[in-house]
């Protein structure tokens, strides 16, 4: 089994799927703004990056692939049928895309768009559906070259062909649900489900009535052009040498510290009998323990870059969720805490 992940976009309902095999990955459907996140995880987990696959052109969120491929050197694939330009390949139903010694078969399944595909691992162990089948639901089909007739046939010639229990994940789920299986949509899809006819789904899909989605204005053009928004790049903060990781906050190294302290705010989250104790504190360090610092954050500028420090780097990291609320943007963790601070001899 290669390495897998699940990641969510709360903005859009969006999952991302990570797969990678012998430190080679792919990433399906990306998000513009997770592109920190994910290019976080690939890093932490030794990866390189081969390529982004999308499912369709998105409506519903911008997709990160243009970033990735500045930041990381991926490729971009999409369906040669998407009308997307600026991919590095085009895909074709039938074609298979190899990472390490494992591949993902490509599927042409079209009706929430013209240019849906579904991808599926070698094995068929496991399915990416994109829009076309969710769980207990389905892409709408009112735009893009959509077509409720042909979203039938996609679903039931190419997708419940799969074996019953092969898993589906799709790029969408609103209630929190992670993924199904060919046999509990079979069964259990009230759309497109064995009991349910061409005629009735393609009635029920014409009388949805739902609104656009709210982001496709913006979307959909970006989409077309793989992600890419002109003045738009995977930039770090520039205040210092940061590492984003996969936890979620910026993280800085001991030494950069040392050696830039007088020009930070270092905000020492420990107690104030840790403070003084045996590890010491960093000189210059501002004392505000954890549980008084959403009281206190007033007491800090938002002006001046924020260190914040604890015994090992757990309450350091809660506070900089405290400081962000707050509306403090200069912030950084320093990983390992007091205690990796003297191991290296500061």
């Amino acid at each position: 089994m290669p390495i897998f992940r699940q990641m969510f976009d709360p903005a859009s309902s969006t999952y991302t799927y990570l797969l990678a095999d012998g430190g080679e990955a792919v990433l399906i459907d990306p998000v513009f703004e997770q592109a920190h996140r994910d290019r976080a995880l690939i890093e932490e987990l030794d990866l390189t990056l081969a390529a982004t696959l999308e499912t369709h052109v998105h409506a519903d969120h911008v997709t990160g692939a243009w970033l990735l491929k500045r930041r990381l050197g991926s490729e971009i694939f999409v369906s040669a049928d998407s009308g997307a330009d600026g991919a590095d390949r085009y895909l074709k139903d039938g074609d298979r895309v190899q990472f390490g010694m494992r591949s993902l078969g490509v599927r042409a399944t079209p009706g929430h768009t013209a240019g849906c595909v579904t991808y599926v691992l070698d094995g068929e162990e496991m399915a990416f559906t994109g829009d076309c089948l969710l769980i207990r639901g389905c892409g709408r089909t009112d735009f893009q070259g959509g077509d409720p007739a042909t979203m039938f046939r996609s679903v039931r010639e190419r997708i419940f062909a799969l074996p019953e229990d092969c898993p589906l994940y799709p790029a969408h789920d609103y209630r929190g649900l992670t993924s199904t299986s060919v046999g509990e949509e079979r069964g259990f899809n009230p759309r497109l489900g064995d009991a349910s006819s061409e005629a009735e789904f393609a009635l029920y899909m014409k009388n949805l009535g739902l609104p656009h989605p709210k982001q496709m204005a913006a979307a959909v053009p970006a989409n077309l052009k793989c992600g890419y928004i002109e003045g738009h790049a995977m930039a770090d903060p520039d205040w210092a040498p940061l590492i984003y990781n996969f936890a979620g906050f910026w993280e800085i190294e001991p030494s950069w510290v040392h050696e830039n302290a007088a020009r930070l705010q270092i905000l020492d989250v420990r107690e104030p009998d840790e403070f003084n104790g045996p590890l010491g504190h960093i000189p210059g360090a501002r004392l505000i323990p954890l549980g008084t610092l959403k009281e206190r954050a007033g007491e800090l500028s938002k002006d001046t870059p924020i260190v914040a420090v604890c015994r090992v780097g757990g309450r350091s990291a809660q506070a900089l969720n405290i400081l962000r609320q707050a509306g403090f943007e200069k912030l950084a963790n320093l990983p390992g805490g007091m205690t990796r601070w003297r191991q290296e001899g500061y």
